[in-house]
């Protein structure tokens, strides 16, 4: 029996995870702990593993389960900016930039979004659950599904920053605040390997979300739960914008660089030098991310007037 859609994407993300090295060599990959991440159940996870074990990625060991091969070079390779994870890259995108744009209403049906788009239910299925997991949409309760609001204009994307500027450094000056050694550690190992070979071959997506945990485990110090519900909501509310324009993969060499020296700083226990660093950075940040989405933002406007 061929193998389902949803079962193929999640193998293609799997993948994706390997090349990263969010999943090492060797690594042991449990079936509830994958489905819990991508909002499944284990039958089309299994049906991955052995999509994988297929592919020579991963092998089936007696009486333990599924495990990444040690060895995986000429098994996987390098992804490209168009390379997509757990999607139909073209009809996603197109679903993203008809809400960017006021093109389709907030709420809608499946029935709707299937004749508009040309879909199969379980094409539209893998769509809609990758809208959900990014934040941007959910599913109303009875029937149909409800797209939320993200940051649609380059004044929103700006406040999102000035936000994230106001309580990111604020989080590391909480009297809560305490390093945790396996957050740092992880981070170091993540950006390291960014710099070394993952900015130039992963695709974009990934090294936005590489960009984004960094923050996200950060303010977890804080020991606060506001700041890190806060930061997760406005990262997806910003992340849609952020896709449609181009990743300059020169800058996020900076970015790396720079998140290696505020992980410096806390390991050493500069906190407050760490603080003013992160504040550093974001602004940095917003200075040259904003042309690039008011070009993006300028562009949307003049395909609405054509």
């Amino acid at each position: 029996m061929a193998a389902s859609p949803l079962a193929q994407t999640i193998a293609n993300e799997i993948t994706l995870l390997v090349t990263s090295g969010e999943i090492g060599a060797g690594e042991h990959l449990r079936a509830q702990h994958i489905a819990d991440r991508f909002g499944v159940s284990r039958q089309p996870v299994r049906d991955a593993f052995q999509i994988l074990s297929d592919q020579g990625l991963v092998e089936l060991k007696e009486n333990r389960g599924f495990f990444v091969k040690e060895s995986t070079v000429g098994i996987v390779e390098p992804v490209s900016d168009e390379a997509q994870p757990f999607e139909v890259a073209n009809d996603y995108q197109r679903l993203a930039e008809d809400w960017l744009t006021d093109k389709i209403p907030a709420e809608v049906t499946e029935l709707m979004l299937r004749e508009r788009y040309k879909l199969t239910k379980a094409q539209l299925n893998d769509i809609l659950m990758r809208a959900a997991r990014e934040g941007w949409a959910e599913r109303k309760q009875g029937y149909g599904w409800r797209f939320l609001p993200v940051a649609k204009t380059v004044e929103a994307f700006e406040q999102i920053y000035r936000f994230r500027m106001l309580i990111e450094p604020a989080a590391m000056l909480e009297p809560e605040f305490r390093l945790d050694r396996a957050i740092i550690d992880e981070q170091r190992r993540i950006q390291t390997r960014m710099l070394e070979t993952d900015i130039e071959r992963l695709p974009a997506e990934r090294l936005l979300h590489n960009g984004a945990l960094f923050h996200e485990e950060l303010i977890k110090m804080s020991n606060n739960p506001f700041f890190h519900l806060s930061l997760v909501r406005v990262n997806r509310m910003r992340r849609l914008l952020e896709y449609r324009s181009r990743v300059d993969r020169s800058r996020t060499v900076r970015q790396c660089q720079e998140h290696l020296a505020i992980l410096d700083l806390l390991q050493q226990g500069e906190i407050v030098e760490a603080s003013f660093a992160m504040r550093r950075h974001l602004g940095g940040a917003l200075s040259k991310k904003s042309p690039i989405t008011w070009s993006w933002s300028q562009h949307s406007q003049e395909k609405q007037s054509e």
